[in-house]
């Protein structure tokens, strides 16, 4: 199949719709001279028609000319430049008189017609138009008169204006399309500097943009966009390998620490409590792992996620005090004081699974980055047409230099401070792949110590 190229294709368009909106004001100009043309003759045969019936003399069954001579010196004697035809018929269609001009000839009639009427014929092979209007006598019809002019001149007006109508229709539709090829091919330009410039990008060539072209018009706006959606999948693509990079490291880090213990292990004969105590210790390790991978299949899981999410009412009251419930023994372990208020019954719409994972990872860290004999403060409360759910530890906090990265994946908080807490910097990164999934706000603050922790969330209709 032959392909036209973008710019022929609009030239295209172009002449087809204007060839018709042209085609449409020559046939308009066309009739329009034509109609003012008959109607010049017909005003002069209207004149004539009121002169003529001046000089009629109307008697009971005939009528004729009141003054021949007069008439016969008129113009009627010869054919002239613009010659007038007149002819005097009966009611039964016999010429009772007619001009000089007409020699042997005569002018067609219609008969049976009781009222004026004009019409196109011919006489000697030459194209006339004539008016025809009946004669009365006490309302009896007694004769016609038939009066004509020639329309040789109307028509020769009429066929040069058509020819040069229809030659014209086609220079100007030539002229026009390479006139449209050439703006368009100016016009885009700028299609041109997309195509050469998204040649030129790969995977190892990200950085490549669009010039913007100098007028804001739609293409300003697709190269804007389309080095918008460049920018993003630069972006991702530095989250993937960033996020590969440190999958690799938190992964290699418990191997690393696994082989080193068994190395040692076999390097000479141990003790019974000395085996006990490193295969322990490499269990620790396996299960940290273990948990780091289930929560980097889960995290992969929810980038695509949107599909299969199962919306239900949900009661929260329940749901948090469930979760709260399963940290019952790390809770008494560091005598914390969990309070709950619940202003009354919230129930709203979401995916209890996936709600259920993000309350367990706000809960536990606030569990974990609380002090021994601390305190958790969990409120419930309805702002208009939201739920507004607060998780407010007093634990160790976050910096404010940290706080904007916290939701990054394998960040976390001057680790280094606090080597006795547990953790893998996914928790939060979770919550927040969760937070767009099912469509509520999430906001974290801190001050010197406590993290506070408010979601938004609408209420079941």
């Amino acid at each position: 199949m032959t392909t036209i190229s973008f710019k022929n294709r609009i030239a295209r368009y172009y002449i087809v719709s204007t060839a018709l909106l042209i085609f449409a004001v020559f046939f308009a100009v066309y009739y329009s001279v034509k109609a003012r043309v008959y109607s010049a003759i017909d005003k002069d045969l209207q004149v004539e028609m009121e002169s003529t019936t001046e000089q009629l003399v109307v008697k009971s069954t005939t009528f004729e000319i009141a003054d021949p001579e007069e008439w016969e010196e008129r113009e009627h004697t010869t054919l002239g430049l613009h010659p007038v035809f007149i002819q005097l018929v009966d009611v039964n269609g016999k010429i009772l008189d007619k001009s000089p001009n007409l020699e042997n000839h005569t002018l067609s009639l219609k008969k049976g017609i009781e009222e004026e009427v004009f019409y196109d014929t011919k006489l000697k092979e030459i194209n006339i138009r004539q008016v025809q209007f009946p004669i009365f006598h006490d309302e009896a019809l007694i004769g016609y008169v038939v009066i004509a002019m020639s329309l040789q001149d109307a028509k020769a007006v009429v066929t040069n204006l058509s020819e040069i109508l229809f030659i014209g229709y086609f220079l100007i539709l030539i002229v026009l399309y390479f006139i449209t090829r050439f703006i368009v091919g100016r016009s885009i330009k700028p299609i041109s500097a997309i195509i050469d410039t998204t040649s030129l990008i790969s995977k190892d060539n990200l950085s490549t943009r669009i010039p913007l072209p100098q007028n804001k018009d739609e293409l300003y706006t697709l190269s804007q966009t389309i080095n918008n959606l460049l920018d993003r999948i630069e972006s991702a693509i530095e989250r993937e390998k960033q996020f590969t990079s440190d999958a690799s490291h938190e992964l290699r880090t418990p191997l690393a620490v696994i082989k080193g213990t068994l190395e040692v292990l076999s390097r000479k004969p141990r003790t019974q409590n000395e085996y006990e105590e490193k295969i322990k210790f490499c269990i620790s390790e396996v299960n940290r792992m273990n948990f780091l991978v289930d929560e980097l299949l889960l995290l992969a899981r929810f980038e695509n996620q949107q599909n299969e999410i199962k919306y239900e009412t949900t009661f929260l009251n329940a749901m948090v005090l469930d979760v709260v419930a399963l940290y019952s023994e790390t809770i008494s372990d560091k005598k914390l004081q969990v309070n709950s208020f619940f202003e009354e019954d919230f129930y709203f719409e979401t995916d209890p699974y996936l709600f259920a994972i993000v309350l367990h990872n706000l809960i536990s860290n606030a569990v974990k980055y609380s002090f021994n004999e601390g305190k958790i403060d969990i409120n419930v409360a309805k702002q208009e047409n939201e739920i507004i759910f607060t998780l407010q530890d007093f634990g160790i906090g976050i910096s404010k230099v940290d706080i904007d990265k916290v939701f990054n994946r394998f960040y976390r908080s001057n680790p280094s401070e606090h080597p006795d807490v547990k953790g893998t910097g996914l928790g939060l990164s979770i919550v927040s792949r969760l937070s767009d999934l099912l469509k509520f706000d999430i906001e974290i603050s801190s001050e010197s110590q406590g993290t506070k922790v408010m979601l938004k969330l609408k209420t079941a209709e």
